[in-house]
C-alpha cells in the first residue's frame, strides 16, 4: 500500500483541471480573553454555504507565501480562515520553541468560523505547514468539528519535547485521531521530520484511521513555496494542491 502512496501520479494534473473561484477575502479577527488575533477570511463567489478549511501557517508566520498557500486551498472552492497566530504574541519568524498559548489562538479560529453566515463551520478541515501540522493534530484529537486534516511536511510532535520524542516518536494527541488524514511531504525533506511523518502514519494505519501520505520526489524542504523551484517541485506543487482539494471534498461534501 505504501509504495503506491508514495509514488507522484502527475498524468492526473491533466485529468482533473482546478476550480477557478473568484474569491473575497476579507480581513477578520478574534480574540483570545485580552488578545486579538487577525485572520485573513477566503471566501469563493457564489451561493454558500461553502465547505470551510481552516489554514495554519507554519514557523516562518504570515507572510506573502503563506498567504500564497492558503489562496491556493481557496480557489479549489472552499472558504479558508488563515489566523496569524505568532503577531500578536508577538513571536518572530522561525521561532525555535513552541508557545502554548498560541494552541487556544488557534483552536479558537473554529468557534469564529460559526459567526460567519457564507460558511458550514460543522465539520471543518485542517490545512497544516510545517508547524501547523502540529497544531492540525491538536484540534483533530481535541474537536469533534475536525473532519479531517491535511499536512504538509508537518511537526508531529511538540517542538519542546526532549531530543529522544523528536527522533523516534510522535505527538500522543495521534493516538487520538479517528479522522482521514492526508500526508504531504517532499522525498528530501529533512530526515528527522520524513521520520516522525511516516511514524504516525503507521500509527494511524495500525489503529484503522483513514490515512494516506505521497512523498515526493526531487522535492525538497517547503517545495511548495520556494524561489528556487526545480520543475519537479512545480509539478509536485501543483498535485498536492489537486489531492489536497479532492481529499478535502470527500470529507466535507456528501
Amino acid at each position: 500500500m505504501i509504495a503506491r502512496c508514495l509514488k507522484i501520479a502527475i498524468l492526473c494534473l491533466l485529468a482533473v483541471p482546478a476550480v477557478a473561484a473568484g474569491l473575497d477575502v476579507r480581513d477578520v479577527a478574534y480574540r483570545n480573553k485580552n488578545i486579538e488575533i487577525t485572520a485573513k477570511l477566503y471566501l469563493p463567489h457564489g451561493a454558500g454555504p461553502h465547505p470551510a478549511v481552516l489554514f495554519v501557517h507554519g514557523r516562518r508566520g504570515w507572510d506573502k507565501e503563506a498567504d500564497a498557500q492558503a489562496r491556493r486551498v481557496a480557489t479549489r472552492g472552499f472558504a479558508v480562515l488563515a489566523p496569524d497566530y505568532h503577531s500578536p504574541r508577538f513571536i518572530p519568524a522561525w521561532p525555535e520553541s513552541h508557545d502554548p498559548d498560541t494552541e487556544k489562538d488557534v483552536e479558537l479560529a473554529l468557534d469564529f468560523l460559526k459567526s460567519v453566515r457564507e460558511v458550514r463551520s460543522d465539520r471543518v478541515c485542517v490545512v497544516g505547514i510545517s508547524r501547523g501540522g502540529y497544531h492540525a493534530v491538536l484540534l483533530a484529537a481535541r474537536r469533534k468539528e475536525v473532519a479531517c486534516i491535511v499536512t504538509y511536511y508537518g511537526h508531529m510532535v511538540s517542538p519542546n519535547a526532549p531530543e529522544p520524542w523528536q527522533v523516534y516518536r510522535y505527538a500522543p494527541e495521534v493516538e487520538r485521531i479517528h479522522v482521514p488524514v492526508l500526508f504531504i511531504v517532499g522525498e528530501e525533506e529533512f530526515e528527522v521530520r520524513r521520520m516522525g511523518i511516516r511514524r504516525a502514519y503507521y500509527a494511524l494505519l495500525q489503529r484503522g484511521v483513514p490515512v494516506d501520505i505521497v512523498m515526493y520526489p526531487h522535492a525538497r524542504r517547503a517545495f511548495d513555496f520556494r524561489g528556487d523551484q526545480r520543475e519537479e517541485e512545480k509539478l509536485a506543487t501543483e498535485d498536492a494542491a489537486r489531492r489536497t482539494a479532492q481529499f478535502i471534498r470527500r470529507a466535507l461534501l456528501p
